[in-house]
């Protein structure tokens, strides 16, 4: 029995399916506790396939290499060097099982498995495992150590069964993506408690990196069992953090080290936007990205955004002007661009236009010009942007924000076209807000340049389309400080038109609100991924029919 332990915290990125690839950077970080001390190195949930995994995880050959690569890492431990947690995929009795293992003296000495299944929002892990057993605590060294899998944290009878077995330490392995304010509820609502309600020490291990349509931000930590914050790790990076423990008359406790910082609010969701981006698109293996730079809010965001996660070199902004574009937004999207320190390429689209119109012109000509004559100038536009996709091979981006895919203002095939969204679940308030603030200042995992990178001129202008004579946004639409708090109300929470008319809302601009919304679902069903920010993004949160006829007014 020891009286002292010293814990090798590894937050680190994973690759969903490459499982060399996750083998090889958990046996370096091995290495590196090892000069560091440690008696045992943690890597976050499934470290080993990525998470989430969806339905790639029923592949038999992924379940059998994944063994396979388990036991090679196993034997790397018979050198007398530190333990090792690694989460991955296990079968018993034919169910497969979300678990971790403890790596030591050569084999695999334990294993784990996740007791409770998330089957909510992005989640649907009762799809592909089966539920553990409540689990019974691991000896480690004489410790007994509780290893209650993400969700189990957060039922408080799974800590409890493991303090009733005799569980000194608890050590919890998370694939938590990000959401709005989740660190505080990490920390207060949750584990906290568990430590609080158990009187045992909880390390919080979490995972960081994009996964298609999901972020997660790290910001691992322990607390002691008085609830008491002994560590604080770093978001949005990776990170390898050597915690010291020790038996005391009380119990284990965990020796105070680095509290560090968290972003702040909107940094937090402007880094979120960051990393998947950067994780969508160099594993996919795309050289940079290609879009269209309107002169308006929502392009500069999404061009600045890409050069914090890519680099200015690897961002190409392209001005489709046409005839109704106005000088203001050719001299803005220049000076942004400028700016950033990205390509600028202007590509009028005019011609095209005309073709069309002298295509269609026996078609259409006992129709009055209309919304579609506005969709060709962005369908116009969606294809020469693609055209450079596929000629020169950058990923095209959209960016399309939450307000506009809420109610369909947005064009399907046309500035809807492209490979992925950072802005897919950021309402049209939120792109101001981190317009101005990345004005102020560079994600502390940014690559773009320091200083203001949007002009002044694109944020305080009125938003508009420029698709027709002095189009506004406000034409059709209410102001988005009314627009955004309705929506909010109908997509977060999932409210009637009755009880936002009850908040002061006017009955018929939410009702027609609420009917664009439910219109505008088969566009979006049609919408490249995009970052995940808040409870109910569309796609994996939010998944309504395209067909229905129910209205709560």
């Amino acid at each position: 029995m020891t009286d002292s332990l010293t814990i090798q915290l590894c937050q680190l990125n994973q690759s969903v399916g490459d499982l060399a690839a996750n083998a090889a950077a958990m046996l370096a970080a091995r290495e590196r506790a090892r000069t560091a001390g440690a008696d045992l190195v943690v890597f976050p949930e499934l470290q080993l396939i990525g998470y989430p995994p969806e339905d790639l995880v029923v592949k038999p050959a992924l379940i059998e290499r994944a063994a396979a690569e388990l036991d090679a890492m196993a034997a790397h431990t018979a050198d007398g060097g530190p333990a090792m947690l690694v989460g991955s995929v296990f079968v018993r009795d034919g169910d497969l099982h979300n678990g971790m293992a403890l790596l030591d003296d050569g084999k695999v000495a334990a294993t784990r498995f996740k007791h409770e299944l998330p089957n909510y929002g992005t989640f649907d892990e009762m799809r592909l495992f089966q539920p553990g057993p409540l689990p019974e605590p691991i000896v480690f060294r004489g410790v007994m150590i509780g290893l209650p899998i993400c969700e189990d944290i957060w039922h408080p009878d799974v800590c409890r069964h493991l303090a009733e077995f005799g569980a000194e330490i608890l050590i919890s392995p998370n694939g938590s993506p990000y959401e709005i304010d989740k660190d505080t509820l990490r920390i207060d609502g949750v584990a906290k408690r568990r430590a609080v309600d158990t009187g045992l020490p909880l390390a919080y291990l979490n995972r960081v990196g994009g996964q298609d349509e999901l972020a997660f931000d790290g910001a691992s930590f322990v607390v002691n069992g008085d609830g008491s914050l002994a560590v604080q790790m770093t978001d949005w990076e990776e990170q390898e953090t050597t915690t010291r423990w020790t038996r005391t008359a009380t119990g284990w406790r965990c020796d105070k080290g680095e509290i560090a910082p968290l972003a702040d609010h909107p940094e937090d969701i402007y880094c979120a936007m960051t990393i998947a981006l950067r994780d969508y698109v160099d594993r996919n293996g795309f050289p940079g990205v290609v879009l269209g730079m309107s002169g308006g809010i929502d392009s500069a965001i999404c061009a600045a955004i890409a050069a914090d996660a890519l680099g200015p070199d690897r961002v190409w902004c392209v001005m489709l002007p046409s005839r109704y574009t106005s000088e203001g937004s050719l001299a803005d999207a220049a000076a942004c661009a400028q700016a950033i320190g990205c390509r600028h390429d202007v590509i009028p689209i005019q011609p095209a236009v005309e073709g069309f119109d002298a295509m269609l012109q026996g078609s259409f000509a006992d129709r009055a010009v209309d919304l579609t004559e506005e969709n060709l100038q962005s369908r116009i536009r969606g294809v020469t942007l693609m055209a450079l996709s596929n000629k020169f091979g950058p990923m095209l981006l959209t960016t399309g924000n939450k307000s506009e895919m809420s109610v369909g203002y947005a064009t399907i095939y046309g500035d809807m076209a492209g490979g992925y969204n950072p802005l897919k679940d950021a309402y049209k308030t939120t792109v101001f807000a981190i317009a101005r603030w990345r004005n102020g200042k560079r994600p502390k995992i940014g690559l773009g340049p320091e200083g203001a990178v949007i002009p002044d001129a694109i944020i305080t202008k009125p938003p508009s389309a420029e698709l027709r004579p002095d189009q506004k946004d406000s034409d059709s639409l209410p102001p988005y400080d009314v627009l955004d708090p309705i929506l909010q109300g109908l997509v977060e929470h999932d409210k009637s038109v009755a009880q936002l008319v009850a908040e002061g809302f006017d009955r018929d601009t939410v009702t027609r609100i609420e009917r664009l919304l439910h219109l505008a679902e088969y566009k979006r069903r049609q919408a490249p991924p995009g970052v995940k920010l808040g409870t109910r993004n569309f796609g994996r949160d939010r998944r309504y029919p395209i067909t229905h006829a129910f209205r709560s007014a």
